[in-house]
């Protein structure tokens, strides 16, 4: 039976699931926007074992709403009204990641059987945050299992007036050896960026897949084509599926050796301005995504994936 457990330290609260083996676990985090802060599967590392502190900086795991990624000088129009975000990347003068990323989330609803774990987090918006004055509730379901674990992310506009929107999911994930891992997705084109690492072009992507990380350095956006994205580690394998339509992918390499975040969105950087992937949500209407992450432990099928 898969089990669920409350803990509370250094001021935060967690959730955790985990398997009925125990070989497997996923520690959410509800004080710091509902994020998944941990994740071993098959007694494999798979996320970056940042500490709680750093999330400040580095967003690890956390769900970008409403909007992914950044909005230039946090400037924007909607419906002929122009609104002003707090830029809370101040180096930049951007607006980053959205509204949620360090909201508290409340336990609402969890499923446990032998065969998955499941947990659902929400958090009501009732307030007017500057710069997005718009009313939504927001829930988050992670559900674990002996595949890996998909996100569900539900939003209802509660307001009596539509709202733009896109939706991101920020995860750095970990490897003994980033040097001889792989990355693999369709795509055709890659955004160029400003010194501010806002969108202001595109180029042709054409490189052959799947490419290896070596003396890679990427913090690079892309349009993908299909809704999947595979990451091929010596230890493991991972791929992230997507149920939207449009569906939009940023990677990065960080300092810390052997991470790579690998952000899956519904729209590029600057949406609220570029419109690239910007969806309106209109009043009581609500959208669903889900990101499933599907994990194998075998590395025999990083060969077969890279003679294909």
């Amino acid at each position: 039976m898969y089990s669920l457990t409350e803990i509370e330290t250094e001021g935060l609260h967690y959730l955790e699931l985990v398997s009925t083996n125990g070989e497997s676990r996923a520690q959410i985090c509800l004080n710091q926007g509902g994020r998944l802060s941990a994740l071993i599967f098959e007694n494999i590392q798979i996320l970056a074992d940042y500490h709680p502190s750093t999330y400040k900086d580095n967003f690890a795991s956390a769900i970008l709403f409403p909007f992914a990624n950044r909005i230039k000088n946090g400037e924007y129009v909607f419906n002929k009204t122009n609104y002003k975000l707090n830029c809370n990347e101040a180096t930049k003068n951007n607006a980053l990641h959205g509204l949620v990323y360090d909201k508290t989330f409340e336990y609402a609803d969890s499923i446990l059987n032998s065969n998955f774990g499941a947990v659902t987090l929400r958090y009501n918006e009732n307030e007017n945050p500057i710069g997005f004055p718009f009313k939504f509730n927001i829930e988050l379901t992670y559900k674990l299992s002996e595949s890996g674990i998909r996100l569900s992310v539900n939003v209802l506009n509660t307001d009596n007036k539509g709202f733009p929107f896109t939706l991101g999911w920020h995860p750095y994930f970990k490897t003994r050896d980033l040097y001889n891992s792989h990355l693999n997705f369709n795509s055709s084109i890659s955004y160029l960026v400003d010194d501010h690492q806002i969108p202001n072009g595109e180029v042709s992507f054409n490189e052959t897949m799947p490419f290896q990380l070596k003396d890679t350095n990427l913090d690079t956006g892309y349009k993908l084509v299909d809704n999947q994205v595979e990451f091929l580690t010596p230890e493991y394998q991972l791929k992230i599926e997507a149920t939207s339509v449009n569906n939009y992918l940023q990677v990065y390499t960080p300092p810390d050796s052997n991470i790579l975040a690998i952000e899956p969105m519904t729209g590029a950087a600057d949406s609220f301005n570029n419109k690239m992937g910007l969806q309106i949500l209109n009043p009581k209407d609500n959208y669903t995504i889900q990101w499933t992450l599907t994990i194998e432990s075998e590395t025999t099928n990083t060969t077969n994936h890279l003679n294909k």
